[in-house]
Order: structure tokens, then C-alpha cells, then sequence
């Protein structure tokens, strides 16, 4: 996995380089690349993993004390305990008589962690019954590949009661993980501390079984044990055999002078043989029985050994099982978090991202004196947050990160003090072309400061380049106008395109110019970018344009009045006055088009002439300015009756006439007359009077009726008078 990633980043440099390698947009991507790769892949090879494992061992130093551990008690076989027995091995006799005063206080399991392979009379047979009538008790073995090396179980213990003592010693001789199961010659076995933690858990009735969410791995009660891999974490190819975790060892309570770490509860085997324990430290508590006597020389070194200043400080081997044990019990019974690492990727991407975060910082203050404390802000964060996370269970990669920030700082410092030797130096030759150029030319630098100006350029604003260098447009300019520069600024800058725009500024003397300005973006050997631009004053070509410009509008102006003039004086030539819709001119206009356009597409052409009825009997009663509202009311209701593309007309007085386009059949006709003749009955009000009005209609079609535009005009006023005839409304077809 780590050797797929580093080739993937390599490629990623590869691409950055070729392309964009000087560009500003990815110089920050390019370097923290470079660096995460280069530390990702000396990583990949060993070089960090000391460092790593003991910057884990100070997050486990620096971790706050955990209450004191109740469920173990310690029987320690000290010195004064070998000078009371008088020899070594302890005699068999001796063990059974500690077994027997242990088991009548009810511990609820024993842990032997002493060898007892041969028989060491007197009093072997009697600790051979022990064994058949204790079934909480567990022994120790030592499992090898080579059987002279290999310590067997104790002789005639119940198999079932033996857990293997085998220890994983990393690179500099410390104990970081536990091994809980191991598979030799076809046989599985457990190690003494699973076997102490889940003789204890049985009484809560918790055991062992596979986990939902993955069935090779062990779940016990609250805890999931996620195997440990040869290459998690810091390490590196790493002896992974067995089932292994990562230990995260407690850190018990106690009141032992500073400096020193704290163990678990601990009495003599003298204080014990002669009943001198209390009884509340061994009922219904794992009592671990195994030498702290230094002559004995069985100890380990844990990450608590370690210090400061000073020697390392070993812990006894029995107290390195009672660290197991509490882990795997408090995991089990509250959830303890367990010591995890991230994957591969998330590990690579938290490198990479620490190594952009220190060339940011150096890359966009520019000065390290002024980066420092931003620098080590970070640096507080990134152990702080690794330290949060290892509290949580999770181990980082704080070193890595470390060394990537660091080294990306360093690498931009370096990055930086060469660009600034560049830019003087460009500096120098940029003014000494631009000065012969009778144009005003100005540079600016990537802070929009002006860094060269020609001697046009100084005459044309008013102000000498002493006053100008340095400077900004805000600080000469009206802050309308400097905004105006710096967003045409940061568009070339943005872009990296040549642009040219017209502007105004005011000079010294405030007067206002109109120029026209062009852009350019270049950059010199070491990535420095310079805005550049060149200024011509087109105030009186301008002026110019603004006159031309109002000429062409007077004319516009004109001719829009003219065209609206026009367009009304048309609407009053097509239009009824009264009612808005089209008058009998229009009427005949749009018929002979509309049956020309029928003849050449194939088409039904309707054409309605209506005529209201007692229209002069209302106009008689209720005055004639009551007729023409009900003349107005009637052309609303007609045209809701119609479709967009069919015309209705008024011919004169209370005639109207209707063009239906694109008909179907004749009946279609008939239904619109229909519709017509049940909107216009409706009751109309009018000032307080509510009048109802009819109407008769006549209807002829074309090519059914005539295919002659005259013709078809008589046949439907023809059958509208014989629709008055007939009762009035109705309709008629010809």
C-alpha cells in the first residue's frame, strides 16, 4: 500500500513540475508535495520509526493518572521473600501453601507467572492436587518453534488452564503489544493474560466472539480488538505473527514521589503465608502471583520506563501481564478506547496536509521573523491535536508531521530569500529598458506595490518615483478610481492574460484623465511575477466619441419618435376607436390574406358576421354613452371567445365579423358560434341596470360555401339576417 501511494505522489511532483512548476497558483502544492513524499518514503524505510515509538512513549508519559485499578492484586515474591523460602526455584510445597491461603478468600481468578515445568520438592504432589481442585487458576507457558528452548506447562495442570508468556519486544527492547492468540504445530493457543481477563469476565457473562462488522476479529463485551499489521502506525515490517494489539497501557493512580510511575496493589508472599492481606484485596479480584526480586531479574521495559533525563526504570513481568489484563478488562467492561492507527491514506494525506500548512505560512508572509509565531502555533496544534487523538485511541503521525512541516518551512525560507535576490536584480534591468520608452510605463510587484517607474510615468501622475515606490493606488489615488486599478490588476494576475482597459484617473494637480491601459504579466528565473503596464491618454479621442456619441443619439431619438408616430397613426387606420378592435379595413385585409393563405396550405377558413340584437332599443332607453360600454363589454367577451391566431373585427355600429383560421370541419365553426352567442346573453351591468343582449350569426366556409372572398362575405351576412328572421339568437350557416 505505502509503496502504491509513494509512486501515485511521485507522479503527481512529476505533473506539477513539468507544467506549473514556476507558477504561483501550485508553488505551494509543489513543495508540499516534494517534502510529503521524500518523509512518506523515508518513513516507508525505517528511518522515523524509532523516533515515532518514542514520541509515542511520550504521549503515554504525558497521559493524566487513571483511578487505581481494583480487580488486580499483585503477590510480589520480593527478596525478602526468596531470603524467607531459602532457595530457588520455589519449593512445590511452598506454592501449594500460597494457593490455598489465596483460594479460601474467593479470588475470582488466580494467575501463577512463575515456571513450574519440573518438580521442586518437597510438596510436588500436594501442588499437583491444587491444580485439579482450582479451576480458576492459570499457569504460564513459553511457546517456541524450537523445542529446547521451549517451556513447557505446569506438570499435570489442565491444558485449558495454561496461557503462554511470550513478549513482542520492539526494535529498542520495549513491550508495545500484547499477543493474544498464536497458532503453532496445529494447535491454538491463548495467552496467560486473555486467559486471567476472561476467567474474570465470565462472572459479568461476557465472552469472547466475532465481530459484526468483521468476523476476524475478536469482540468482547465493549471492546473490538482490530489485530495489529507489520506496518501500522510507525512501524515498519514489523513481526505481525499471531493475533497481536497495540497496548495501551494505563496509568494507575498512586502517591509515589514525582518521577516515578505508578504500578497496581501489590503484598508479599511472606505477608500473605503468614495471613497478614486483607481480605478485600483478593475476593472476587485476579490475584497475579510472579518475582519482582531484583536478583531474578525478570523485567521488562514498558513506555512508562522511560524519563527525561535519568535511566530507564524496568517494570517486573508480572506487572507487565497485570497491564494486559486491566486493558483488556476495562475494555471490555467500559469501553476503555484501545491504541488504533489510521489507514495508509488518511496517514499520507494528514503528512501532506501539515506540509502544505508550513509552506503556506512561510509562502504568503514572506519573512520567517514575522512567520515565527504562526509557526509555532501550528506546531502547538499539531501536538496538541495528535496528543487529543492518542487520549481518544488514535495514534498519529506526530513525528512526520513534525519533519514535514518543518522541512516544508525550511525548503520555502530558502524558496523565498532566492526569489527576492532574483527580483532586485530584475528590478534593476526593468528600469533601465523601460526608462528610454516615451510612454508612461509602470511595474508592480505581486503585492500590487509599484516596484519600477519611467520617467513618462512620474511626469504624467504629478509625483516623483521616490514618493511612488513602494506605495499603492490607494495612497495617490480616489479610492473609486484605486479600485477600479486593482480589480483590473487582479484579473491579470488572476488570469496571467494580457488585458486592456479604458479608465480615468486624477493626477497631482486633480485633473482628470482618460487613458487606456495594457497589461501584461511576466516573470523573471526564480518565479517572481511582474504586473506591467503600459498607459496611453485618449482624453480627446474620448471627448471626441462623447460628441459623436450624442449626435447618434438626437438622431436615434428622432427616429424612434418618428417610428411610434408612425405606428400610431397605422393603429388608428386599422382600429376601431371605440372598442380597440380591428376596424372593417382590416377586417378585409386580414380576410383576403388569411383565405390566400387557406387556398396554399389546403385549409378550412370560417368567417362569422354578427350583429347584436335590440341593440337600438338599449341605446334609445339608457343613452348612447351606456351602448357604447355595452359595445366594449361584448368585444371583451368575443375576443375570450377566440383563439390568438383567429381576428375579430368591428365593421360598424353593433356588426362585428369573426375570422376563424384552420378549421377542422364546418361544425367547428358552429360550436364557436355557439360559444359566442352563450357568452354575449350573459347579464351585462351597467351603472346599477343589469341588461341582457343577443345576437344572430351567420356563418359561411371556405372552399364548402364559395372559394370567392366577395361571395363568401354575402353568403355570411345573407345567413346572419335569416338567423334575425328566424328568432333572433341563433346562428345560420349558409
Amino acid at each position: 500500500m505505502s509503496k502504491q501511494l509513494g509512486k501515485l505522489f511521485v507522479r503527481l511532483i512529476f505533473k506539477l513540475n513539468l507544467k506549473q512548476s514556476l507558477d504561483r497558483k501550485y508553488r505551494e502544492l509543489v513543495v508540499a508535495c516534494s517534502v510529503a513524499v521524500c518523509i512518506v518514503l523515508m518513513r516507508s524505510v525505517g528511518m522515523f520509526q524509532s523516533l515515532e515509538l518514542a514520541g509515542l512513549d511520550h504521549f503515554f508519559r504525558l497521559r493524566p493518572n487513571e483511578q487505581l485499578e481494583e480487580r488486580i492484586t499483585i503477590v510480589a515474591i520480593d527478596e525478602d521473600s526468596l531470603r524467607r523460602v531459602g532457595s530457588w526455584p520455589i519449593p512445590d510445597g511452598v506454592i501449594a501453601q500460597l494457593l490455598k491461603k489465596l483460594q479460601v478468600h474467593q479470588p475470582r481468578a488466580i494467575g501463577l507467572d512463575i515456571y513450574r515445568d519440573l518438580a521442586v520438592n518437597p510438596g510436588h504432589q500436594e501442588l499437583v492436587d491444587i491444580y485439579s481442585s482450582m479451576p480458576n487458576l492459570i499457569g504460564i507457558q513459553l511457546l517456541t518453534e524450537k523445542t529446547n528452548t521451549r517451556v513447557l506447562a505446569p506438570i499435570k495442570m489442565n491444558p485449558q488452564q495454561v496461557g503462554f508468556n511470550n513478549l513482542l519486544y520492539d526494535i529498542d527492547g520495549k513491550v508495545r503489544r500484547n499477543l493474544l492468540y498464536l497458532h503453532m504445530n496445529n494447535q491454538h493457543y491463548e495467552s496467560f493474560a486473555l486467559k486471567l481477563a476472561l476467567q474474570y469476565l465470565q462472572a459479568e457473562n461476557i465472552k469472547p466472539k466475532k465481530s459484526p462488522e468483521n468476523p476476524d476479529y475478536l469482540s468482547l463485551g465493549k471492546a473490538v480488538f482490530i489485530p495489529f499489521r507489520g506496518n501500522d502506525g510507525g512501524y515498519v515490517r514489523a513481526d505481525d505473527k499471531g493475533y497481536q494489539i497495540l497496548a495501551n497501557f494505563p496509568k494507575p493512580l498512586c502517591d509515589k514521589k514525582s518521577g516515578e510511575f505508578c504500578s497496581f496493589r501489590q503484598i508479599s508472599m511472606s505477608d500473605v503465608l503468614d495471613g497478614k492481606v486483607p481480605i478485600s484485596w483478593i475476593r472476587d479480584r485476579i490475584v497475579l502471583i510472579g518475582s519482582t526480586a531484583p536478583s531474578l531479574q525478570d523485567f521488562v521495559f514498558i513506555p512508562y520506563s522511560g524519563q527525561m533525563l535519568g535511566t530507564a526504570k524496568p517494570v517486573a513481568g508480572i506487572e507487565l501481564q497485570a497491564y494486559f489484563i486491566s486493558e483488556l478488562i476495562s475494555s471490555a467492561l467500559v469501553g476503555r478506547p484501545l491504541l488504533r492507527v489510521w489507514p495508509k491514506f488518511w496517514e499520507y494525506l494528514w503528512i501532506f496536509g501539515w506540509s502544505y500548512l508550513g509552506s503556506a505560512i512561510i509562502w504568503r508572509i514572506k519573512s520567517f521573523s514575522k512567520s515565527i509565531p504562526r509557526v509555532l502555533l501550528s506546531l502547538g496544534i499539531l501536538f496538541l491535536s495528535s496528543y487529543l487523538a492518542f487520549l481518544a485511541g488514535w495514534w498519529l503521525p506526530l513525528i512526520p508531521g513534525i519533519l514535514t512541516f518543518i522541512s516544508a518551512s525550511i525548503w520555502m525560507i530558502f524558496h523565498i530569500a532566492y526569489m527576492q535576490e532574483e527580483l532586485k536584480r530584475s528590478k534593476e534591468f526593468l528600469h533601465q529598458v523601460i526608462n528610454s520608452i516615451p510612454d508612461p510605463i509602470f511595474v508592480k510587484n505581486e503585492k500590487h506595490q509599484w516596484i519600477v517607474l519611467n520617467d513618462a510615468y512620474c511626469q504624467f501622475i504629478g509625483y516623483p518615483d521616490s514618493l511612488l515606490l513602494e506605495k499603492s493606488y490607494y495612497e495617490f489615488f480616489p479610492r473609486h478610481e484605486a479600485d477600479v486599478f486593482r480589480q483590473q490588476d487582479n484579473l491579470v494576475f488572476l488570469t496571467q492574460k494580457p488585458q486592456e482597459n479604458e479608465e480615468q484617473f486624477t493626477d497631482a494637480t486633480g485633473q482628470t484623465h482618460l487613458i487606456a491601459t495594457k497589461r501584461s504579466l511576466h516573470k523573471d528565473a526564480a518565479g517572481n511575477f511582474f504586473l506591467v503596464g503600459v498607459i496611453r491618454d485618449i482624453t480627446q479621442r474620448k471627448l471626441m466619441e462623447e460628441e459623436l456619441r450624442r449626435t447618434a443619439d438626437e438622431l436615434f431619438r428622432s427616429n424612434t419618435e418618428l417610428k411610434l408616430k408612425e405606428d400610431h397613426l397605422r393603429y388608428l387606420a386599422y382600429h376601431d376607436p371605440l372598442t380597440g378592435l380591428s376596424n372593417r379595413k382590416f377586417f378585409v385585409e386580414q380576410f383576403y390574406e388569411s383565405l390566400h393563405w387557406a387556398q396554399n396550405n389546403d385549409l378550412l377558413l370560417g368567417l362569422l358576421f354578427i350583429d347584436l340584437d335590440g341593440f337600438k332599443q338599449i341605446n334609445d332607453t339608457l343613452g348612447h354613452d351606456m351602448g357604447d360600454r355595452l359595445l366594449v363589454i361584448v368585444a371583451q367577451r368575443l375576443n375570450n371567445c377566440l383563439r390568438g391566431s383567429d381576428t375579430v373585427s368591428r365593421l360598424g355600429g353593433d356588426e362585428f365579423t369573426v375570422i376563424l383560421r384552420a378549421i377542422p370541419d364546418v361544425q367547428i365553426a358552429a360550436r364557436v358560434a355557439e360559444k359566442i352567442l352563450a357568452s354575449i346573453t350573459e347579464p351585462i351591468v351597467l351603472s346599477g341596470y343589469t341588461t341582457k343582449i343577443s345576437a344572430s350569426i351567420g356563418i359561411s366556409v371556405y372552399p364548402i360555401n364559395s372559394q370567392d372572398a366577395e361571395t363568401l362575405i354575402q353568403q355570411a351576412d345573407a345567413a346572419m339576417y335569416r338567423a334575425k328572421h328566424l328568432g333572433k339568437n341563433r346562428y345560420e350557416l349558409t
